[in-house]
């Protein structure tokens, strides 16, 4: 080839050329981003919407439905689902992939503009969110040690502005503060003596506090804008507000209610490490680095804590860049450690440091021009792509073994050293370039497919595809060049390696009689493969399967649930139990905290505990096992349903199993959850099963009699307001203070707004200003009411959901199918298994189409290195025999095949039928110089059984240390690498015996075919 003769006449120009790599690949790597994963783009939205103090069924009907109805005719589309609540909606929109985004989130806001304006007037106004998995907090950070009022005004005025400043900072929430509120109380017994009503009180106030634009006047030359200004200016002037009574007479706010400088009630508290505390949480910018975001706020916070009050103190709860960072130093060493087990391999074999040397430089060079090609390529280092390399890393010399190795034939046979460079690495380039292009081509159909496994998997493929790119460069340009330079005299010389050339010897000719053997009892040969190929698929009942790995990322989440409509006080008494049991568990939990009461979508009745353990080393027990401990404690707690889980690896991919109710009444659907509990339970392997039905919340419902109503001039709208503004209060208007702003809210004193009894003896005011007992105009009737109502497109539903431990999630959902077709549903509902399970079945079957795609490409890069279609098709005998391999593999380790295995198959498809083209491509070279057909397949294997050994056991020790899954994060890659590595020793080993014997056995039957078709 020209590339090889011009590498090896022009050494300077090859060596600035690599220099110039070398310096480009540095810089790329420095500006490379570090994360946990690739960027995984889920085509999610969100329709947030509140509606305060509003029933889970008014939520529904008045707010959900609505926006539902609307969004579905948004083109791609293609699942709606909604979370109707006490006081808030949330409707969820999965569209199809490949949907642009960004152009469907514009037609989402257009279809809810539509209907706005239907929503109630107490709805708070919708908004519209892109989901994503990294809009989850970076860091999470504690401020304890002082009055939670205090705390709150240094975290809102001193600790946000300070850290939304920092580089790569998107926002910082603050959870467990308090919010401040002008509240407005009214005394009921003076409004009586002056004959107002709360509404007179609410329209003098929000009339009182405005400005407004009212025309422009001029003035010479100019014109002047006219502005009236009547916004309060302090707390005084809301108390000196005038009302004007129905006698006429003019009386002040103060005269019928008291003005107070107040908080918001508070429906939750906050803890860390069983401390009261407000806990920031740090966002990062989309395209910010999340290793650099939280060395940023690290070192912030160095500088804020000279500047804060004695007493407080501000303290890191959770840093997701921990694992991050522990998990990127885990893969790298076992980068380094398979780097330098491939190299030992190297010098064993070749006996010669120089040797090794040339070779050895394949990889450093390799990894640093991949390090640039993904940084062009916009890709980050994350323990995906840097997995890949650590896979590739033995591969990355497998080209330049083969054109050593005949580079050294050459020299043997008395060629000079700049010939036999060039006629030895020109001799097999085009064989190399095919083996390095099948192994290339099987990452091309993941490409096409579609979904998460697409999202993690296809960097990891561009990282391998970029090494081996590079790599095979260096074997047909450097190795070439070097050797013609610097390997005059390398292994010319047994030297104390000599011990090592005996076993290879002895090893050649044991291959050479066993070779000799299959070739002469074929058909024996075939029926040994066949049965254990059989063999090995009478295993796959025995082997489990999953979704993805879970890692142990050391966090764990507790969640605690009193009955339905308990107290935040009852819940933080449940809630000082759990702290008992934690405070046993000291030695492997560093920080914890806890959000007790409603935040968010929880209910008031939920305590949340977030809690982050030792890293793994430091500790005997995983989290998985460790939780499981905690949970068989926590179920001696009385009063409250607590479930304990891992958090799996910072991917949330949701529950593994859950099972999806559909009907048409909620109600049923709440029966059918029951009896689907009671019988899932009974499963082995289903952990903390939970149904989305509840007792119910107690709630009283109040129904306005419209004929009584109207006779007193009230309409059931009328009654509603004054009910909601006696026990709710009212935000009337906005008070605006030193660049705040905060409510002015009209309430009544607390003593009368808490018991049955203020709601039975409370009076409606009618119009002509009589009071009218409210137990007239309504029918009081307490019951039991949803805690939360789902629906999917368009129809009711209820989820019932579970861990797995113990099992493989494939077997736990097979038997959840298998009990569930015990259960009569009635007609017209059905069920669906949701979850990690559905994501896995959708996985598979994708990755099962670029499984066949890939062996295809395969073979047409094969047929045309081979300018034959039978060949190729006789190369791709040593597939089969994987199948032996990556089985009694996964069955050995214990490990369930997941995405990860799965890809790792599909890399085998291009790697196992390397070794087969370099024999088979080495046989046809014999055979036109003359040799003998049987000779020729014996001669090859034993000329090529060293370069065969050298490439397959770099290849399989060097994945190794991935294979062992030692240290944070490389549990993800270890599916992978075991894969590889049975696959590929179980492959070699029928490669260098069965090919032959397929090659001999369809050689026969063309020279046959042959032959009769000359007589004919």
């Amino acid at each position: 080839m020209k590339l090889v003769n011009t590498s090896v006449k022009r050494p300077i120009g090859v060596i600035m050329v690599v220099l110039a790599i070398i310096a480009l690949g540095v810089v790329s790597l420095r500006n490379l981003a570090v994360d946990l994963f690739p960027e995984i783009d889920l085509p999610v939205a969100v329709v947030a919407t509140s509606y305060q103090d509003a029933a889970p069924e008014d939520v529904e009907n008045l707010i959900s439905r609505p926006i539902e109805s609307s969004v579905s005719s948004v083109e791609g589309i293609d699942t709606v689902q909604s979370q109707s609540q006490s006081g808030s909606s949330m409707v969820m929109m999965m569209f199809q992939n490949g949907t642009d985004l960004d152009q469907a989130l514009l037609d989402v806001r257009e279809q809810v503009d539509q209907v706005k304006g239907m929503l109630p007037d107490q709805a708070g106004d919708p908004n519209i969110l892109r989901f994503s998995p990294e809009a989850m907090p970076v860091v999470y950070l504690g401020l304890t040690g002082g009055d939670t009022a205090e705390l709150t005004e240094i975290a809102n005025e001193q600790i946000v502005p300070y850290f939304e400043r920092q580089a790569g900072v998107a926002s910082v929430s603050v959870e467990g503060g308090l919010e401040r509120e002008i509240q407005v109380e009214l005394d009921e017994a003076r409004m009586s003596q002056y004959g107002i009503t709360s509404q007179s009180v609410m329209q003098a106030i929000s009339d009182s506090n405005n400005s407004s634009s009212v025309g422009t006047v001029e003035q010479g030359n100019q014109d002047l804008q006219l502005r009236v200004t009547g916004e309060f200016e302090s707390i005084n002037d809301i108390e000196e507000t005038r009302i004007q009574t129905e006698a006429g007479d003019v009386i002040q706010v103060s005269d019928v209610a008291t003005v107070n400088d107040d908080f918001k009630d508070r429906s939750s508290d906050t803890l860390v490490d069983g401390e009261p505390a407000i806990v920031l949480s740090v966002m990062k910018q989309t395209d910010a680095n999340t290793v650099e975001v939280a060395s940023n706020i690290e070192s912030s916070m160095e500088d804020l804590k000279g500047d804060l009050p004695e007493g407080a103190n501000l303290k890191t709860v959770i840093d997701t860049s921990d694992f991050i960072e522990m998990s990127i130093d885990s893969v790298i060493n076992n980068i380094l450690i398979g780097g330098a087990i491939a190299f030992l391999i190297l010098l064993l074999f070749l006996k010669s440091f120089r040797a090794t040397i040339v070779i050895g430089l394949s990889i450093p060079i390799a990894l640093i021009s991949t390090f640039t090609l993904m940084y062009f390529t916009g890709q980050t280092l994350n323990v995906l792509t840097l997995g890949g390399l650590a896979l590739g890393i033995g591969m990355m010399v497998d080209s330049s073994i083969i054109i050593l190795e005949n580079i050294y034939s050459y020299k043997r046979r008395g060629y000079n050293l700049f010939d036999s460079a060039t006629k030895g690495a020109s001799e097999l380039a085009p064989a190399v370039i095919a083996s390095t292009t099948t192994t290339l081509v099987v990452f091309l159909p993941i490409i096409f497919v579609e979904g998460l496994s697409a999202d993690l998997f296809a960097p990891l493929a561009l990282a391998v595809s970029f090494s081996l790119i590079a790599s095979l460069v260096v074997a047909i340009t450097l190795v070439p060049m070097l050797s013609s330079k610097l390997l005059s005299k390398a292994m010319e010389d047994k030297g104390r390696r000599y011990w090592f050339d005996r076993f290879l010897d002895w090893l050649r000719e044991l291959y050479s009689g066993g070779l000799s053997r299959v070739l002469k009892f074929r058909k024996t040969t075939v029926l040994v493969v066949i049965l254990a190929i059989a063999g090995s698929l009478a295993l796959i009942p025995r082997m489990g399967a999953e979704f993805m790995p879970s890692s142990d990322q050391g966090q764990a989440q507790i969640t605690v649930e009193t009955a339905p409509g308990s107290s935040l006080a009852y819940t933080q008494t449940i809630s000082d139990q759990v702290n008992e049991v934690l405070s046993q568990y000291d030695d492997v939990i560093e920080t914890s905290y806890v959000t007790v009461g409603a935040t968010g979508f929880e209910s008031g009745n939920q305590a949340s505990y977030t809690i982050q353990m030792t890293p793994v080393a430091e500790r005997e027990q995983t989290t998985t096992q460790i939780v499981q401990n905690l949970d068989d404690e926590l179920q001696h707690i009385a009063g409250a349903e607590i479930v304990a889980s891992a958090m799996d690896g910072g991917m949330q991919m949701g529950d593994p199993i859950t099972i999806q109710l559909n009907g048409q009444e909620h109600e049923v659907l709440s029966d059918l959850s029951e009896e689907v509990l009671q019988e899932i339970n009974q499963v082995d392997g289903v952990f903390n099963a939970s149904s989305a039905a509840s007792e119910g919340i107690p709630q009283m419902t109040i129904t306005v009699d419209d004929a009584v109503a109207r006779s007193y001039g009230l309409t059931s709208d009328q009654v509603s307001s004054q009910i909601r503004m006696k026990f709710s209060g009212q935000v009337v208007t906005q008070y605006r203070e030193d660049g705040q702003e905060m409510d002015v809210t009209l309430v009544y004193p607390q003593e009368e707004r808490n018991t049955i009894n203020d709601l039975q003896d409370m009076s409606i005011q009618s119009p002509s200003g009589a009071k009218v007992p409210l137990d007239e105009l309504v029918e009081l009737e307490q019951e039991q009411g949803p805690e939360s109502l789902l629906r999917e497109n368009q129809q009711p539903q209820m989820n019932i959901t579970s861990d797995v431990v113990d099992r493989d999630l494939g077997s736990v959902v097979s038997d959840v199918e298998s009990a569930l077709d015990n259960i009569h549903f009635p007609e017209g509902y059905s069920y669906s298994i949701g979850g990690q399970a559905a994501d896995m079945e959708e996985a598979f079957a994708e990755l099962a189409i670029a499984l066949v795609f890939s062996i295809f490409l395969v073979y047409a890069v094969m047929a045309i290195q081979f300018e034959n279609l039978l060949q190729p098709f006789i190369i791709m005998f040593a597939l089969p025999t994987t199948v032996i391999g990556v089985i009694g593999g996964l069955w050995i380790t214990g490990l369930s095949l997941s995405i990860p295995a799965f890809i790792g198959v599909i890399m085998l498809a291009g790697i196992v039928v390397n070794n087969s083209i370099v024999l088979v491509d080495y046989i046809n070279i014999l055979r036109r110089r003359g040799t003998d057909r049987i000779e020729s397949i014996i001669e090859a294997g034993k000329s090529r059984l060293r370069p065969i050994l050298m490439t397959t056991l770099t290849t399989i020790l060097a994945m190794v240390p991935l294979g062992l899954g030692i240290g944070e994060g490389a549990e993800l890659q270890q599916p992978l690498a075991v894969t590889i590595i049975f696959g590929l020793t179980v492959s070699s080993f029928f490669t260098l015996l069965f090919v032959p014997v397929i090659y001999l056995m369809f050689d026969n039957m063309t020279t046959k075919f042959r032959r009769k078709k000359k007589e004919a």
